[in-house]
């Protein structure tokens, strides 16, 4: 557990130095920051009034997905809403039904924001505001008119349409407090504008901060995509799909000397030991050693000369040099013009193939990769061309 919580810990450190988490602390909003680039999209970082807010400890929140606050009567079409805005990477401000630690539910004002890296467009984090919305007293809550006529009194934040049976229900319904008392639950809260200025000036805040501690590593981020060009953009918008790919893969340039790698996979950083800025940026052979047969690599060398698919058994080595047997099949990726934009490089670990038999055979788990990837880099080059 403890080299899982390092792990996630880590992911903030690497991007924008130790002092962050203290700076991040200091500012009084309720917020929590998430890793994208980690398996699950995990909690990285939770703010002090945050943790207050929702009764939970650091340590239980850390390594979590934010649906750990959802409960069964949260907008099943809000959660889709904000799945939808992580998979298009894009900001969303939204009211949310979550739960404390102690079961109890509570409306907030949720407002997400993407984090990109400056240096090549990537989404590096999501940060996560909540405010909690108020409830209006009784005697600040105002007499409306449904369309059928009935008048009653309806909570400003909280009502759409009003039928007669659920009029007398509310006035009977007590309204909760923030202290933990069981909150009413009616219809989607609507924030007011004050709590949506508090929002987005916590956001304004955060990215601030995290903008100011990732100058003192030199690995610079920023609240909006910069301008990138060709594919490095285009992976940019990519990574929430590739990321749905569980294979060892890495997806290539090769539209750009030397053929950096532009993506890899969660399951080829494991299965290779390297960390992801270890890797984007370099050419494959990096994983080649002693003892790799320059046959295999020429071998690969033409099939990406003559743009053509090979599948190949080579020698690499992990970071830490131990050497394993990659089952490796490449394959050229088009986009909607019909240019081969990427190569795709799919690894499975050979001494591990014998287990695979039992299900899916490596073959056909390497072309469902490829499949995958040529269908999102078509799909968006086609979409971004329309445009």
């Amino acid at each position: 557990m403890e080299s899982q919580l390092g792990l996630f810990e880590q992911s903030l450190d690497f991007r924008y130095s130790s002092w962050v988490r203290e700076a991040l602390d200091e500012l009084p909003d309720c917020f929590t920051i998430t890793d994208p680039c980690i398996s699950g999209h995990p909690i990285v970082f939770a703010s002090n009034q945050f943790l207050k807010m929702v009764g939970y400890s650091r340590d239980v929140v850390i390594g979590k997905n934010g649906r750990m606050f959802q409960g069964p009567d949260t907008d099943r079409r809000s959660v889709m809403e904000i799945r939808e805005a992580i998979r298009e990477e894009r900001p969303i401000q939204i009211s949310l039904l979550n739960y404390r630690k102690n079961g109890t539910p509570f409306w907030t004002l949720f407002q997400m924001c993407p984090v990109f890296s400056k240096e090549d467009g990537r989404v590096i984090n999501f940060v996560g505001v909540q405010v909690p919305i108020l409830r209006r007293k009784r005697n600040e809550v105002k007499l409306c008119e449904d369309r059928a006529g009935y008048r009653d009194s309806a909570f400003r934040c909280c009502r759409r349409e009003v039928r007669l049976d659920s009029v007398r229900a509310s006035t009977r319904e007590s309204v909760a407090s923030h202290d933990g008392k069981e909150d009413e639950i009616e219809e989607p809260c609507e924030a007011s504008e004050v709590e949506k200025t508090k929002a987005s000036a916590a956001i304004d805040n955060i990215l601030s901060a995290l903008t100011r501690y990732s100058e003192v590593t030199g690995r610079l981020v920023c609240g909006k995509r910069c301008c990138l060009n060709g594919n490095v953009q285009l992976v940019a918008t990519l990574n929430i799909s590739l990321r749905r790919i569980r294979q060892s893969f890495v997806l290539t340039d090769a539209l750009l000397p030397d053929m950096p790698i532009l993506y890899a996979s969660e399951a080829f950083l494991k299965l290779t030991g390297y960390a992801r800025h270890e890797v984007l940026g370099r050419n494959c052979r990096f994983l080649s050693g002693t003892d790799t047969d320059p046959t295999t690599q020429y071998q690969i060398k033409e099939c990406i000369r003559t743009q053509q698919a090979c599948t190949v058994r080579i020698l690499n080595y992990r970071k830490d040099r131990t050497s394993f047997w990659n089952f490796l099949h490449i394959s050229p990726v088009r986009n909607a013009s019909g240019e081969v934009a990427f190569f795709v490089g799919i690894q499975i670990d050979d001494g591990c193939r014998n287990e695979e038999t039992r299900r899916l055979s490596p073959e056909m788990k390497q072309l469902s990769v490829v499949g995958a990837v040529k269908v999102a880099v078509r799909g968006l080059s086609m979409g971004a061309s329309t445009s």
